[in-house]
């Protein structure tokens, strides 16, 4: 399977576990209603999750080819997500007074690797032009989205936070589906 083929595999297997994400999440964080999270039908639900997870980030990451002449280097990716988690972190902890949990990792970390998935199909010759710019901004909104929701969670009345929750996986999971299809429509074309 060549490169880009793999990192659309990833893509689709972290859709997936966007899917057993919201399920485990609505199973476990239901207001009013008391479950344990770890144990049961939540254990299995959030072991999938996890399982997917890490097999999606994996098929993304594996090295493509040492001589990709990338339009982001992959270098500054890294940093500007160091820098971007740092930032937030103190400006939602300090001047939002939002608690700092682990979806502020989540979101830096899947902006992350979504921009090294696309810089590096963009490389590979998959994801040229006009396609390139859509799913930066796609990308861009919906980590936009996930950050409003993240400070606003706590702001909120408790159902409406359980919702409200849910909307960065639906729109991470799209945003990810949207580069499944542009990877096709790219290959379609080139057929």
């Amino acid at each position: 399977m060549n490169s880009g083929k793999r990192m659309i595999v990833g893509q689709v297997l972290l859709i997936i576990c966007c899917v057993f994400y919201l399920l485990w999440w609505y199973r476990g964080y239901r207001p009013g209603t008391v479950v344990n999270r770890m144990g049961g039908i939540n254990g299995v639900l959030l072991a999938i999750t996890v399982v997917f997870g890490i097999s999606g980030i994996a098929c993304c990451l594996m090295p493509a080819s040492d001589d990709l002449k990338t339009k982001i280097n992959p270098l500054l990716i890294v940093i500007a997500g160091i820098a971007a988690y740092i930032v937030l972190l103190l400006v939602t902890r300090l001047l939002l007074h939002r608690p700092v949990t682990t979806e502020l990792f989540l979101i830096v970390g899947w902006c992350m690797l979504e921009m090294t998935v696309i810089n590096r199909l963009n490389a590979l010759g998959s994801l040229e032009g006009s396609r390139f710019v859509i799913m930066c901004a796609v990308t861009a909104a919906a980590v936009i989205a996930s950050l409003v929701l993240y400070v606003l969670y706590y702001r909120m009345e408790e159902m409406r936070a359980f919702y409200a929750a849910m909307v960065p996986l639906v729109t991470e999971a799209a945003a990810m589906g949207i580069l499944v299809i542009l990877y096709c429509i790219g290959k379609s074309g080139a057929a």
